[in-house]
This record gives C-alpha cells, sequence and structure tokens, in this order.
C-alpha cells in the first residue's frame, strides 16, 4: 500500500491541532493507451487493499438498484462511456481483477456525496489564489489512496490534478499557465435517480467534464463556458481561477446549464467567493455553516496578506476543516509549480 511522500510545503503549513502530508505524485502520459496510463500509479499500493477499499464504497455507496441497471451497460462500456474514461477505467479494472461493472459504479460512486469547500481570491496586486478542502465519508481509506496526478504530453505537463486511485476523474485541477478548476457538490435529492438517467443520456459526470476541461480549454474564458454548458448527470458548484485580475467565478450548475454565475468584483470590494455545498444567495443550515467562518478568516487575513500559506491557514479554520476532510490543496495557475495538496487528519 502507497504511503504519502514527506512534503516540506505541507509541514511549513501545519495550523493547529492537525497533521498533513503530501500525497503520492504520480505520472499519467496521454499518449499511452488509454488502457496503460494508470498502471505506474497503480505500483505504489497493494492491489489487493485497493479491491476491498474500492468494494467497501461500492457497497456502503450504492444502491443495489443502481448496481442491476449498470452491470449491462459495463459489457458495452464503450458504447457509452467516452474516450478517454472507457479506456481508463478498462484498463484499470483488468490490472486491479476489479469486474467493469463495479469500477463504472466505484467511479459513479464518488461523484454522489463531495462535501467540500473552495474558495477563489484575489490579492492587492492582482494575484489569482484558489483553495479548496474536499470532504468525504470513508477517510481511514482514501486518505491512504489519494494521489497527486501530473498528466503529461510531449515531455510536458499538460494539467495537473488531485484524485484517488481508480478514479478517472478530477474533483480537483490545474491547467498551467491558464485556470484552475474544483468542484463541490450540489446536493437537489434523489441523486442516484436523476445522475443514472442523465448518464444513460449520455450527460458528463462533473469530474469527467474537470478533467476534459483541464484537457482541452485554451484560457479561462473558455473553460468557464464549457463548465456553463456541458449537459452533466448532477447538479455541482465549479469554482474557476485564472491568472489575470478579475478571473475567478463560482458556476452553479443545473444538469442541463448554468442557474447562476458569481464572478470575482474586487473593484466593489468582493476580492474572494467562497462556495461551501449551498446556493450563495441563501444561507446555509446551522448544522453545517462553513461559509461563515471562512468568510470571516478572509476578512481577518485581508486581501493584502493572502497567499498560499494564509489561505492555507483559512481552509485550516474549524469547522471549514472538519473530520470529513480528506485533503487541501492550494494552487494559482500562474504559478503552476506552488500546486500542494496536503492530506489532512485532525487530532
Amino acid at each position: 500500500m502507497g504511503r504519502p511522500r514527506a512534503s516540506l510545503g505541507c509541514a511549513l503549513l501545519l495550523c493547529g491541532a492537525t497533521w498533513a502530508a503530501a500525497p503520492w505524485l504520480c505520472t499519467v502520459s496521454l499518449e499511452r493507451a488509454p488502457e496503460e496510463r494508470w498502471l505506474p500509479a497503480l505500483q505504489h499500493f497493494d492491489p489487493a487493499f485497493l479491491r476491498a477499499a474500492m468494494s467497501r464504497v461500492i457497497d456502503e455507496y450504492v444502491p443495489k438498484w443502481v448496481n442491476a441497471v449498470i452491470q449491462p451497460i459495463a459489457a458495452e462500456l464503450e458504447s457509452f462511456v467516452p474516450q478517454p474514461f472507457a479506456g481508463e477505467i478498462l484498463g484499470l479494472c483488468e490490472a486491479l481483477g476489479f469486474s467493469v461493472g463495479d469500477g463504472l459504479l466505484l467511479n459513479l460512486a464518488y461523484e454522489s456525496t463531495a462535501f467540500c469547500t473552495s474558495i477563489i481570491a484575489q490579492d492587492s496586486k492582482g494575484n489569482i489564489y484558489h483553495g479548496r478542502n474536499l470532504d468525504y465519508n470513508f477517510g481511514d481509506i482514501l486518505r491512504k489512496i489519494t494521489i497527486d496526478v501530473q498528466f503529461t504530453k510531449n515531455g510536458q505537463v499538460a494539467y495537473k490534478g488531485t484524485t484517488f486511485v481508480g478514479y478517472v476523474g478530477l474533483w480537483t485541477g490545474q491547467s498551467p499557465h491558464k485556470f484552475t478548476i474544483s468542484g463541490d457538490e450540489r446536493d437537489k435529492g434523489r441523486w442516484w435517480e436523476n445522475a443514472i438517467a442523465a448518464f444513460l443520456s449520455r450527460n458528463f459526470p462533473i469530474s469527467w467534464l474537470v478533467r476534459d476541461t483541464l484537457d482541452k480549454a485554451a484560457d479561462f474564458q473558455s473553460a468557464v463556458l464549457k463548465l456553463a454548458a456541458t449537459p452533466l448527470i448532477a447538479d455541482v458548484y465549479y469554482i474557476v481561477g485564472g491568472t489575470s485580475p478579475k478571473e475567478g467565478v463560482v458556476i452553479t450548475r443545473n444538469r442541463w446549464g448554468p442557474a447562476d454565475i458569481w464572478p470575482l468584483e474586487p473593484s466593489a470590494g468582493a476580492w474572494f467567493r467562497v462556495e461551501t455545498n449551498y446556493d450563495h444567495w441563501k444561507n446555509p443550515p446551522p448544522d453545517d455553516d462553513r461559509r461563515t467562518p471562512a468568510i470571516k478568516a478572509l476578512n481577518a487575513t485581508g486581501w493584502k496578506n493572502i497567499n498560499f500559506e494564509t489561505l492555507f491557514k483559512v481552509l485550516s479554520v474549524r469547522p471549514v476543516l472538519n473530520n470529513y476532510t480528506i485533503y487541501t490543496t492550494v494552487m494559482s495557475a500562474a504559478v503552476p509549480d506552488k500546486y500542494m495538496t496536503c492530506i489532512r487528519t485532525l487530532d
């Protein structure tokens, strides 16, 4: 089983009663056949542990009726699932001795319950910073299989992201010198029923669109348009940061298009946006208000002092950081080498 590599960056950014370490950094060559791309990443992990972890997520998250619907689709995976995702799922399943149906179910399961906090902020000099906490159940498993992945073309990093072994999508990613993206769940009820119907209609899973956008969009504006307009299997919040002043936005998505576009407006004092899992124009529920503590911490920091370290500290304030937080990422597309993910554990 893989163990997190040491990270001076994470150690320097430790805050309060938390432990943090960086995940494995893996390389996925986009020039290899999709079926072979993830094989180097699997070498860091015990296959038996991965099979057990994947099976537990499916057993506890996926309704039995979904399993019955998906298994026949798996036999014709490439007719229902676009490339490169179909090929990558097939390759992962073959390497791990996992059924294709279960591999597809696992990827859909990870789409369903990502409770998160994302922040996009501009400092007083016009630099854009993007940070996120990804909160999930199964922390005992997911902290052990969280990986950073650099996707390469022609010997260069085309884009980078953070994900879980066996999951071909990205909830967090960066296209160097272009834009950054994070996704937060927007729960509208009846998730599985609506998601499977939309999936059978060839709508994109949320995290697959993040990765497809990182791969194909030329700049911040084209990324925003693609993320806002592409049909999805579920509602979501997409948070996008660019490289120039004012290039920051929260896109509130319905399955078929945008419900709201919420940009940075630094000239009006709105130098940051905080998105958790609730529409920004509504009050968050009292039992899950991560928004207010994050806003308070950002205002206390001030836009003259916002940077990678102070943004990490904001994301480390309770309950923005909580028992379900798997990892924290801070990034800025203008300085892609500063991308940093820390696996989090509260003492």
